[in-house]
């Protein structure tokens, strides 16, 4: 049954209390949890390629460097403090229910559990296009057997432990920033051109060129917020998220721009570039073995960000079972392995199904639920503010008042553009998405009603 309100109306109480630890659960340490967020919100420079073209050089690299000062710095600030406030599992979704009350907090949890569906279905889809590159396949129901079965692998990694998929994860990072590291010293090496010339694409209006390269820098600095799931997976996440945040961003905007600056200095062909180019690039640049390298590069990153949202994502179910909206099942934790295996199996269950569409169209539904849920994580920043300004902080975000107002702001403002601006078909499927959350809410609230006023045992009596 669902819980009790949290008692986010009583203004200076301690939201940390309504929730007892989640049993069984292991933790990593701060290196593997770096490995993990950054695998989760980077995973390396690819994918981006289609900014240099569509916006022109200068002004995607311009994107890069500014866009994550508006979205991904605080977005971060904003979960650094609230993870020192409300350390519990489940993160933003628990802090959206003390924040905003029962309803938002559960839209936060449902939005982002079935939408990540569809971005762990991409990366499973992706997966097998890499595949299909060495061993080629020959129907689209065995593209679909290999996405499934790389999405069956992962579920396993994340079926053994947090230990598995953060030390796995450290060491297929280290291993795809090789040939990156030497892209960019070859590239560099080999300068000849101005990388942020010209400035927008020639021939282009620039409301296109702008709209694009906005685009794809909102959805790349996304997502700082989604490994607050794990937080009591973390050893010491008061101090070890803040920390891992302070790491993650300079180290994934230097990623982005050094990697794309280095190859636009060395070819300058801008014109030429799109999703998937810096291969290419790098054949160009360091011969077939630095191609290849750049490939393997590649597959490592999308197989990362595939283990990593699989962890995330699958720590709602436990969460929102714990506090009675799913079937008490998914609430439970593997006494051996300290993972929810019902949740993860569930979850990719689920992403299987879909893994029988495109990338293009998993991708542009599921931009609507993260932007959604990243909104309320903002506004849950400033009711944290508002309703608990005297609740122990070991991190607070700089700026004040007017700083947390600003922190707000932006984000929120580029996320409404984003969705404004997007495709008919793209807003009419991630409406409906939208949609399903309260319809589920009423449906698990009408089931639940005569519970309603009892307390759960995971609640912790004021």
């Amino acid at each position: 049954m669902p819980l009790a309100p949290p008692s986010s109306d009583s203004f200076g109480s301690l939201p940390t209390s309504q929730y007892r630890p989640t049993k069984n659960l292991r933790q990593m340490g701060l290196a593997p949890f770096i490995a993990v967020l950054f695998g989760y919100c980077t995973g390396g420079p690819f994918a981006l390629e289609s900014m240099i073209s569509g916006s022109g050089p200068g002004l995607a690299l311009t994107f890069l460097m500014v866009v994550p000062l508006l979205l991904a710095v605080p977005i971060s600030l904003a979960t650094a403090e609230m993870t020192t406030i409300m350390p519990v599992e489940g993160g933003f979704y628990r802090w959206s229910r003390a924040a905003l009350g029962n309803f938002w907090g559960f839209q936060c949890g449902w939005w982002n559990w079935t939408g990540t569906f569809l971005m762990s279905a991409a990366y499973g889809v992706t997966m097998a296009d890499y595949f299909d590159y060495w061993f080629p396949l020959h129907s689209r129901i065995e593209h679909w057997a290999v996405a499934v079965a790389l999405l069956m692998l992962v579920a396993y990694l994340n079926v053994r432990g947090v230990h598995v998929v953060g030390n796995l994860t450290l060491v297929l990072l280290l291993i795809m920033a090789v040939p990156l590291v030497v892209f960019v010293f070859l590239g560099f090496h080999q300068a000849q051109f101005n990388p942020f010339h010209p400035f927008l694409p020639t021939g282009k209006p620039w409301q296109g060129a702008y709209g694009i390269g906005l685009a794809i820098a909102l959805w790349t600095y996304a997502g700082y917020e989604q490994l607050s799931t794990v937080i009591e997976e973390v050893e010491n996440p008061e101090r070890n998220f803040p920390i891992g945040l302070a790491i993650v961003i300079p180290l994934s905007i230097a990623g982005y721009v050094l990697t794309l600056t280095a190859g636009l200095s060395a070819l300058g062909n801008w014109q030429d570039w799109d999703t998937g180019y810096l291969v290419t690039a790098g054949r160009l640049i360091g011969g077939n073995g630095l191609g290849t390298g750049i490939f393997v590069a590649s597959a490592i990153g999308t197989f990362v960000l595939l283990d990593s949202t699989l962890l995330s994502v699958t720590r709602l179910p436990l969460t929102m079972a714990e506090d009675g909206y799913f079937h008490p099942a998914l609430g439970k934790v593997s006494a051996r392995f300290g993972t929810p295996v019902r949740s993860i199996l569930l979850s990719v269950a689920l992403c299987s199904v879909l893994a029988l569409f495109t990338v293009p169209q998993l991708i542009a539904v599921y931009a609507w639920t993260r932007m959604a849920t990243s909104v309320q994580t903002m506004l849950s920043f400033w009711q944290f503010r508002r309703k608990y300004p005297d609740a122990p902080r070991s991190f607070r975000a700089p700026g004040g008042r007017l700083g947390a107002l600003i922190m707000v702001i932006a984000p929120t403002l580029l996320f409404t553009w984003a969705m404004i601006y997007s495709d008919a078909g793209t807003r009419k499927w991630g409406l409906l998405n939208l949609a399903s959350g309260p319809v589920a809410y009423l449906w698990i609230h009408h089931r639940n009603r005569e519970k309603l006023a009892r307390q759960p045992d995971n609640v912790v009596a004021e």
